[in-house]
């Protein structure tokens, strides 16, 4: 057999690899070709608001659902009158409420669920609470019952009241257990406000309409006031529990007297009188805690303190005592709080609070954004010494200097027309206490 010719071989050699090359170019050019196909594609979905690949996708749902579950961030604030921070909530608090016996504070807010704090632990490094749970719904609003063992709420989709009964337990804590059937549904507009009587007597009802229902305690309606307001901004009972007032689009807070027999049987609901003397709609209004103060806020850029202890069935209208500027009140809603003894008022607009001495009109202090979003409710606690505020997941406290310097005023003024020993002995303590509270705060002015 005879071996083939070196040049032959060669030959064969290269046409070999010449038909390999030709294969590997051809695989390449294949591969690029569908890259490219894949990357328009990609592209061109985008550009049409089509669904990407499912790889692109679940990659995309990985990261949403890692944003979705880092929580937002807690508004930092801080003051040398901050007293403390109540945040056990993990949703924005739309109300609170102190009791009548000054013991608790109960909030309520987004998440589904009311909590009950402890006043005594306001001052301590960590505040206790009970928490209740609102099933299916989340209450925007909550009012302690005059007993203290029961509250209510208003349920954001229900669009009704619920009562929640406590019951204590033998370790002191309390049982909160929902009653079988919420109130009937009555209202046609957005509730704004409820409260109930602390004589036990009945529970008001107002929503952003006109109208406001007063009920007795098992859920049947009493009467109806229509408010002729254009609309109610808000509406809140009186201390005294005789009164039920409101505020709206009018330059005017009107003010009703519920009225019952003897035998605490409802009989009717008549005007009693009006505050006057605004020029534009009033954002809110508050009374003291003798109901013999009210003070209202208004577009018309100012504050208004009333003496409402008069004779209106002889015709006797409030008086005006004092007109403060509140600017803020021109641009923006505004809510106020009135302190128990009328010589505090704050204000709050935005995020922001200030505090004003009534006795002479002048703004004492200031604490600009308190809250990450705008506030919800304000309130003074039952001695006054201490004012709370709620606009995110936070209650703050504060300490009132106003009011403390407002006794000193007084009990300074007193001490120097005094005759009685006695009297000197109970005035100078008083003024005392209140200087001393100052001096702690390091808010004494020498």
């Amino acid at each position: 057999m005879e071996l083939p010719q070196m040049p032959e071989l060669m030959g064969l050699s290269l046409l070999l690899g010449l038909l390999a090359l030709m294969a590997t170019a051809a695989v390449a050019r294949g591969w690029l070709r569908a890259e490219e196909e894949a990357c328009s594609r990609s592209a061109g979905q985008k550009a049409n608001g089509l669904p990407l690949d499912k790889s692109l996708r679940s990659k995309k749902q990985k990261q949403h659902q890692r944003i979705r579950k880092e929580k937002p961030q807690q508004h930092n604030f801080s003051h040398r009158l901050l007293a403390g921070a109540l945040k056990s909530h993990s949703g924005n608090i739309s109300c609170m409420d102190f009791s009548s016996n000054g013991k608790y504070l109960a909030t309520c807010a987004d998440d589904r669920t009311v909590r009950i704090w402890s006043t005594k632990d306001f001052l301590q490094r960590e505040h206790r609470s009970m928490r209740a749970n609102v099933e299916l719904d989340h209450a925007t609003l909550v009012r302690f019952s005059p007993d203290c063992r029961a509250f209510i709420v208003w349920l954001a989709n229900g669009d009704t009241l619920r009562v929640f009964k406590m019951t204590k337990r033998e370790d002191g804590g309390y049982t909160f257990t929902a009653n079988p059937e919420d109130f009937p549904k009555k209202h046609k507009a957005p509730v704004i406000n409820i409260g109930i009587a602390d004589t036990g007597k009945f529970i008001m009802t107002a929503s952003s309409d006109t109208t406001i229902l007063i009920w007795n305690l098992k859920g049947h309606v009493l009467s109806t006031i229509n408010t002729n307001q254009m609309n109610n901004t808000h509406a809140a009972i009186s201390p005294c529990s005789r009164f039920v007032a409101s505020c709206g689009f009018t330059p005017d807070v009107k003010v009703w007297e519920v009225c019952f027999g003897k035998k605490s049987d409802f009989q009717e609901v008549v005007r009693a009188f009006e505050l006057k003397g605004h020029s534009a709609a009033v954002h809110f209004f508050a009374f003291s805690n003798d109901s013999r103060r009210m003070a209202s806020v208004s577009k018309d850029g100012t504050w208004k303190l009333w003496d409402t202890d008069v004779e209106y069935k002889k015709q006797q209208d409030p008086y005006l005592l004092r007109t403060g500027c509140f600017e803020a009140a021109s641009a923006t809603p505004c809510r106020l709080a009135l302190s128990p003894d009328a010589q505090v008022l704050a204000l709050a607009s935005g995020s922001s609070i200030h505090l004003y001495n009534t006795r002479r009109g002048e703004k004492e202090e200031s604490f600009e954004q308190v809250h990450g979003e705008c506030i919800t409710d304000l309130s003074f606690d039952i001695t006054g010494r201490l004012l709370a505020s709620c606009g995110d997941r936070a209650v703050r406290l504060f300490h009132n200097t106003p009011g403390h310097r407002a006794v000193v005023e007084e009990m300074q003024g007193l001490l120097k027309r005094a005759s009685n020993e006695s009297t000197r002995q109970r005035l100078q303590q008083q003024l005392t206490q209140a200087q001393e509270a100052l001096r702690s705060l390091g808010a004494l002015k020498k």
